[in-house]
């Protein structure tokens, strides 16, 4: 993710935050078009990699469109997991009692996730 996209996410009230918590609203929410967009440009780089195994493309080609589409999901996931600490963690810390360590919990899996890939 670049320095660009994280100045993108912007903090937001407590109240806010919460509020939106009540209405089934995620930290994604105001930027779901700019998500939508990115994951439709990943598709189309992962139907690329099908079109080059189709055609025949050297081995080493295909590899470095592989690492390209892993990188551009690696920072889609980077993105999200900060919109969620910035909105779901914030709200539930806001909230205090044992919501948070169930956030937190769920937080550090979800990085243990990405790190194992």
């Amino acid at each position: 993710m670049t320095t660009t996209e994280a100045d993108q996410v912007t903090s937001e009230p407590v109240e806010a935050v919460a509020a939106d918590h009540e209405h089934g609203v995620h930290g994604y929410h105001k930027q779901k078009d700019e998500h939508l967009k990115r994951l439709r440009r990943i598709e189309g780089q992962i139907r690329g990699l099908q079109r080059m195994v189709d055609e025949d493309v050297y081995c080493i080609d295909i590899l470095t469109q592989v690492s390209a589409s892993t990188k551009a999901l690696q920072s889609f996931a980077l993105q999200l997991l900060e919109e969620h600490l910035r909105h779901c963690v914030a709200d539930a810390a806001a909230r205090g009692g044992e919501g948070i360590d169930a956030k937190v919990e769920e937080a550090t899996k979800a990085i243990a996730r990405m790190m194992r890939t």
